[in-house]
């Protein structure tokens, strides 16, 4: 028996019209990573949490079929009592903690199910080792990084020791390097463990290697098979694997080093070609963002020390960095209302801090990471509508981009903000800020939550604001969107900028921070599969003219 399987499930939310989840058959055996992945909308949060019971527990809702996870049916009895069976880590870790520290966040589950003191105490200091977080056990959950918060996560989880671990965009707010650290505690739970795990992720680069199965959800239906057959026509897949369909390699490779060996011949092939470079001219930085030697402080803790910085309208700048170099706490010094202790920044020639709060919005807006924040009307309409007021806009216009950023053929003007997949909710937040149209636009991890689909959407939308002369800040580790959405990179590390380049410089360069065409085409600085495409493109009409000519000469 699998330990964990759907049969024949589906599942109405309340008032729906159609299920989200439709005849689900899907099998993962005890040992076995399976990755589920689909536009977003498409279902993934609702498969994920149909195995605690969360659905339909939490949601409500109509269930057919039966879902099965360690033999246990999840509906027969309240997700507290099954979290000795399955594990549930989510997007946010931070707001999913509830004490203080990361010893008693290890120690939070088993006391809630009554487990006996020597056996907590035996379990707090196995997971402490096994997650590699012993120096971080008396630590303030609040001062841990993104990487080191989803190791307690997943550490909190474990000491109820659960057969059965779903992981909900394990990676969304991690930079690369701990990422890494985060997808290598996950693979030691499953190779050494036995721990079988369901994960659901946006972005495949980091973890469509390691998986055993991939889980496709399209419209409403699931399909599973092996990641590389699946891949070959998913709607959905890594640069490593685009790159794959372009090169006609079979088996398509799933990871760097697959693909860089199948790449030689094509690296051969282009190797004489520069890839194209965006070059077209912007602004003068005074009309755009100009900040000097802007310092935050929180107490005796230094966020930001003395950065300078200038973005012109027409042009997108990525801010990149570990987890708690100073990105977020810069964008907030440069919209106006966060803490700025010393410097100074200019938005078209003025200091959005000295504005009144309408006045700053039409010269800086920011996104945060959470969207939920911006979100505050009952109804995706109420929402649309208020920022169309408040922005003095035309009726309609947040809406508009709204349905620019996602599917929205299921989404009703009724629905209200919570009941949106992650991703929904960004883009709402997202539509709603820039229907003022401000000169400079702020993004706090823009992408997460998205798919690859939306974030093709994104950048046209980002480009659009660009066209109109506006000015871009985008933070993110997202490398691979920053490959193709950003002219120029600035890279923090501890409050300071250490790079400002443009980015097919500052990409191709890093090993951290490369894209995974730069790592397949190294030493050749490619950083899309787009690029590539377009120098065999050429290549291939200039075989065609030079062949056109000899035959007229011939003639």
């Amino acid at each position: 028996m699998s330990m964990l399987s759907f049969a024949a499930f589906s599942f109405w939310y309340p008032d729906a019209s159609h299920p989200t989840l439709e005849s689900v058959d899907l099998h993962v055996e005890e040992g076995e990573l399976a990755l589920v992945v689909g536009h977003t909308g498409s279902g993934k949060s609702t498969l994920l949490r149909a195995v605690n019971g969360l659905v339909p527990h939490f949601t409500g809702g109509h269930v057919e079929g039966v879902v099965l996870a360690g033999g246990r049916d999840p509906r027969d009895c309240p997700p507290r009592e099954f979290a000795e069976t399955v594990g549930v880590v989510g997007q946010d870790p931070l707001a999913g903690f509830v004490t203080d520290t990361v010893e008693e966040e290890l120690a939070y589950g088993m006391e809630q199910l009554a487990v006996p003191p020597q056996v907590m105490r035996r379990r707090v200091e196995e997971v402490l080792d096994l997650m590699g977080i012993a120096p971080l056990r008396r630590r303030a959950l609040r001062t841990l990084s993104g990487g080191e918060q989803q190791r307690v996560a997943l550490g909190s989880v474990l000491t109820t020791s659960p057969r059965v671990l779903v992981l909900d965009e394990p990676t969304s707010a991690l930079d690369p390097a701990a990422a890494e650290d985060a997808l290598a505690a996950v693979l030691r739970l499953v190779h050494d463990l036995g721990v079988t795990v369901l994960a659901a992720e946006h972005r495949l680069e980091r973890i469509v290697q390691y998986a055993d199965s991939l889980v496709v959800i399209q419209g409403g239906r699931v399909s599973q098979g092996d990641p590389a057959q699946m891949l070959r026509d998913a709607p959905l897949a890594p640069p490593v694997v685009e790159l794959g369909r372009l090169a006609g390699w079979s088996p398509l490779p799933l990871s760097v080093r697959d693909a860089r060996r199948a790449a030689f011949p094509l690296r051969a092939m282009v190797a004489q070609l520069s890839p194209a470079v965006d070059r077209r001219e912007v602004g003068d930085a005074v009309d755009g963002l100009v900040a000097r030697s802007v310092s935050v402080r929180y107490g005796e803790a230094v966020a930001v020390r003395d950065v300078d910085l200038e973005v012109a309208p027409g042009e997108v700048v990525a801010l990149m960095g570990r987890n708690g170099s100073g990105k977020s706490s810069l964008l907030w010094a440069l919209q106006g209302t966060g803490r700025r202790s010393s410097g100074s920044v200019r938005v078209a020639g003025l200091d959005p801090a000295r504005l009144s709060r309408a006045d700053a919005a039409r010269q800086i807006t920011l996104v945060p990471q959470q969207a939920t924040d911006l979100l505050y009307h009952d109804s995706v309409a109420a929402e649309c509508r208020a920022a169309d007021r408040a922005a003095r806009v035309r009726p309609g216009t947040a809406r508009e981009l709204f349905a620019r950023l996602v599917d929205e053929s299921s989404i009703k003007d009724a629905t209200h903000p919570r009941d949106l997949s992650d991703g929904q909710r960004l883009a709402l937040a997202l539509a709603v800020q820039l229907s003022s149209e401000p000169n400079v636009v702020l993004l706090d991890e823009p992408t997460r939550g998205l798919d690859y689909a939306a974030k093709a959407r994104l950048r046209e939308i980002l480009e659009s604001l660009v066209e109109s002369g506006r000015a871009v800040v985008v933070a993110t580790h997202d490398v691979e969107f920053v490959a193709h959405a950003a002219h120029r990179v600035v890279v923090m590390a501890e409050g300071e900028v250490v790079t400002s380049a443009p980015t097919q410089q500052a990409l191709a360069a890093s090993p951290i921070f490369a894209s995974q065409v730069a790592k397949v085409m190294a030493p050749q600085a490619w950083l899309t599969v787009e690029q590539v495409a377009v120098a065999l493109s050429d290549m291939e009409a200039a075989r065609g003219a030079a062949s056109f000519g000899t035959g007229a000469r011939h003639g």
